[in-house]
């Protein structure tokens, strides 16, 4: 699967000044892309942009459960990235399988305290099917426009893009290998 196709990219909206809207079309069935946001066994395998991995990845997929996870740098053409660790956690606010995903999610520490310094977002995934394919809707909304303009200064539509990119391949080696 090449990501030459238009519909597979990444489309991006800004409404009302702190809220970011993305599509993607996956090119598999809801109830695998659902799975894919759902389950440590996936996330392990696409979360973070190109040249990051998911050391830790604690997820307990419940409303009022966490997901806990550290994303580390390990392409040395990275530079200063390099090694870099980048801690997160999200609390499940609501979850209906296999529509919808609402959470928040924030920078955090090792121990999974939330960081004051760094943007929270409120997360919205809505998973809709297309018969056979999946477009998703991540909905992000933030404290301010302010705090949407700093995460999109720290380069995350950039990384998005390319985890959404990695999720392509996972899905496509997953449905390859059944």
């Amino acid at each position: 699967m090449t990501n030459s196709n238009p519909s597979n990219q990444v489309v991006s909206k800004v409404v009302d000044g702190n809220t970011l809207v993305l599509e993607r079309v996956f090119q598999a069935p809801r109830e695998l892309v659902f799975k894919a946001f759902s389950e440590a066994e996936h996330l392990k395998h696409w979360w973070g942009p190109k040249g990051w991995t998911l050391p830790v990845c604690n997820v307990d997929f419940r409303p009022g459960g966490t997901w806990h996870y550290c994303m580390k740098c390990v392409d040395k053409n990275q530079g200063d990235f390099y090694g870099m660790e980048s801690w997160g956690k999200a609390v499940y606010k609501e979850i209906t399988v296999p529509e919808q995903v609402i959470y928040t999610d924030g920078f955090s520490d090792a121990e999974g305290n939330i960081s004051k310094d760094l943007p929270e977002t409120l997360v919205q995934l809505d998973f809709i099917d297309l018969e056979g394919q999946t477009k998703l809707v991540n909905t992000g909304k933030y404290t301010s426009p302010e705090a949407l303009q700093q995460v999109i200064d720290m380069g995350m539509l950039e990384g998005i893009s390319q985890t959404f990119d990695n999720l392509d391949a996972h899905l496509e080696n997953l449905q390859k290998n059944n």
